[in-house]
């Protein structure tokens, strides 16, 4: 069975048949209560499933993965959303001191299956500390997994695994394809929580992007066909891990590599896709990975947001030169 829907609903209904199908289920954070959050992700189900359920949390990021650390111990699920991807640092040294290590430092004994939504990357006309691209910190921290959906789709599926899987999850959301519509399919999940998945087939240029970069990189995609160049673009829906195998698989067909992201260039996540893909394929290489990217500057005022972004044109221009290279 299939629908439409926009990205925010399918994550409302997956957190829904989550805390249906396990009482033990629960969701933390500001005002996703009574008002249902500031994007409405969690509309309705305080009403649904009640107050000891759908928590209200005080202002407070480091109080809310404390207690969900505690919850966790106690053998119970919980799901925190962080309001915006800038206001996570507070709770940085809970999610890396105790989150990540927890597991590790009880040998097993407990586990820590936690989920924490974070909205994130810009492209909503917002002001400081709310579109931020916070991924790469967590995705170098050992002990967390790192996802991001891209599509309604995936986010109705990714995360019920995330709420299933028993290690804390990292549960990147583009804000800004919130209220963008697409099929969900509510019968079956469309491939694993770690897979990365073939967008658009392709065979000049291997282009690979995550979260709200994925609509970008195929509209590049569909640019580029015009002119001549076949591009496969991938989305790597998990950034810790990565699937690197798909990736290189598509490089060795290819040749050519660009990765899209909406973080600074530096250690990135960008970085290290290209930096194992060139060790894994070196000898499929017809030119040097090339990442399209943030600049290495603090998030810009709104008025030039889309001058930050990665665009259609930048995108197309790493093309260019990665298919000029041998010339």
């Amino acid at each position: 069975m299939t629908t439409t829907m926009t990205m925010a609903k399918a994550l409302n209904e997956g957190l829904r048949r989550a805390m249906e199908k396990d009482p033990k289920v629960l969701l933390m954070g500001e005002d996703i209560g009574r008002l249902g959050g500031v994007f409405r992700i969690t509309d309705g189900l305080q009403k649904d499933f009640g107050e000891d359920r759908v928590v209200d949390t005080p202002l407070s990021e480091s109080a809310i993965v404390g207690t969900a650390v505690g919850l966790a111990i106690r053998g119970y699920r919980a799901v925190c959303e962080i309001q915006f991807d800038g206001f996570v640092y507070p709770a940085f040294d809970q999610i890396v001191s105790q989150v990540a290590k927890m597991h590790k430092r009880s040998d097993g004994a407990y586990k820590m299956a936690m989920v924490i939504r974070i909205p994130f990357q810009g492209g909503i006309g917002a002001i400081e500390h709310h579109s931020e691209s916070p991924e790469p910190y967590f995705a170098q921290t050992a002990g967390l997994r790192v996802v991001s959906c891209s599509t309604p789709n995936d986010a109705y599926w990714m995360i019920q695994q995330s709420i299933e899987h028993d290690d804390p999850i990292i549960f990147c959301e583009p804000k800004s394809r919130y209220w963008e519509k697409g099929e969900v399919d509510l019968e079956s999940p469309p491939s694993g929580l770690f897979d990365a998945v073939v967008r658009r087939e392709g065979t000049d240029v291997t282009l690979i992007a995550y979260g709200a970069s994925v609509k970008t990189a195929l509209r590049a995609a569909e640019t580029a066909a015009v002119e001549g160049t076949s591009i496969e673009v991938i989305d790597t829906r998990s950034i810790a891990p990565l699937d690197i195998g798909l990736m290189a698989k598509s490089l060795e067909k290819t040749g050519r590599i660009v990765v899209v992201q909406e973080s600074p260039h530096t250690a990135s996540i960008g970085s290290e896709i290209v930096s194992e893909l060139t060790q894994r394929c070196f000898y499929s290489l017809k030119a040097p990975g090339i990442r399209v990217s943030g600049y290495h500057v603090p998030y810009p005022p709104t008025r030039i947001e889309e001058d930050y972004r990665p665009s259609v044109d930048r995108i197309l221009d790493a093309v260019d030169r990665v298919m000029g290279f041998e010339s």
